[in-house]
């Protein structure tokens, strides 16, 4: 799967910034990129320091960039844009503290082009990663959230299998819109990913077989989609098991083009969303690669706590090839 977005990256040269540089994580990953020569990482950090962990851990950053905000020559040009960004809801001042810290520094060197994508958050939040975000980068036109998926794979007999799944990561109680933003960028993820969606909106009910506010706010989500995107093969709500089964879907929803063959999930809520995904990476036994976050101007992804030095590299083809 990585060769393929590999490729794209050598077609079209970019580089992406990393907001915790001093981390053996982060420098490890760093060392393999450049090794690659597909992909130039950007660190963020005190150079003396990120330098020596490097020298520490054995990783070979000679030759990369490295950019620490208390040194950084265009810091007050930055400050000026931070704050005609924040329209007035942060003074140049308080821009400029923010900007001391890694994540708003980093975010900032993606507007003003001097990265074209930021992969942080091996050692702070996931809000912390998205709040700068949608502050400086904000999100697409005619998006109005930022949502996520999970894409996951695995290889059976030979074949790769691969579904994706939207929002396990961001959204706690998604509304109607929201939803139908969920799933329009969940299958725009998936199709990055050389995939052919078949979206199902899922619920505990398939096709009025049960009631509630959730079964009705997967229904109507699936009519929006259906006329936002008409493109997409979408359909809900659906059960589980009848979007998935062949044999199920035969008998609850004959007629319907997705069910027993659905590929891309989404779920109603971040609860049965980050439940979902994780069923499928511990007992399913496939790879859970993500979040991916969806909807922003520009490429910006989120690290897990736990992330090891292989899916800091992963994530980091990920992030810049889905520019």
């Amino acid at each position: 799967m990585l060769e393929n977005l590999i490729e794209v990256l050598k077609n079209d040269h970019r580089k992406i910034v990393f907001t915790e540089g001093q981390d053996t994580r982060i420098l490890a990953a760093a060392d393999r990129l450049k090794k690659g020569g597909f992909l130039t990482p950007v660190l963020v950090g005190n150079a003396d320091k990120v330098k020596a962990a490097a020298s520490a851990g054995g990783f070979d950053i000679d030759g990369l960039i490295i950019l620490d905000p208390e040194t950084y020559p265009d810091m007050e040009e930055m400050v000026s844009l931070m704050a005609e960004l924040r329209n007035g809801k942060m003074t140049e001042e308080q821009c400029r503290d923010a900007l001391k810290k890694p994540n708003y520094f980093g975010t900032m060197l993606v507007k003003t082009g001097v990265a074209d994508a930021l992969l942080g958050g091996a050692t702070y939040s996931t809000a912390d990663t998205v709040r700068p975000a949608l502050q400086l980068i904000k999100t697409k036109p005619g998006n109005n959230i930022v949502s996520s998926s999970f894409i996951l794979a695995r290889t059976v007999d030979d074949k790769e299998e691969m579904l994706s799944m939207g929002d396990c990561a961001i959204n706690i109680d998604p509304d109607e819109d929201a939803i139908v933003e969920i799933a329009i960028e969940t299958a725009g993820t998936a199709r990055k990913f050389g995939m052919d969606p078949k979206i199902a909106l899922l619920s505990y009910s398939t096709k009025g077989s049960g009631k509630g506010d959730s079964v009705e706010k997967m229904r109507n989500a699936t009519e929006k989609v259906k006329s936002a995107a008409p493109d997409l093969a979408v359909d809900g709500e659906l059960q589980f098991d009848a979007a998935v089964s062949p044999v199920v879907a035969e008998t609850k929803c004959r007629e319907s083009r997705v069910a027993g063959q659905a590929n891309t999930f989404i779920f109603p809520d971040l609860n049965s969303g980050n439940i979902g995904y994780k069923i499928a990476q511990r007992l399913g036994g496939f790879e859970a690669i993500g979040p991916v976050l969806q909807g922003l101007n520009a490429p910006i992804n989120d690290l897990s706590r736990g992330c090891c030095a292989e899916e800091v590299y992963a994530m980091a083809i990920i992030t810049a090839a889905l520019k």
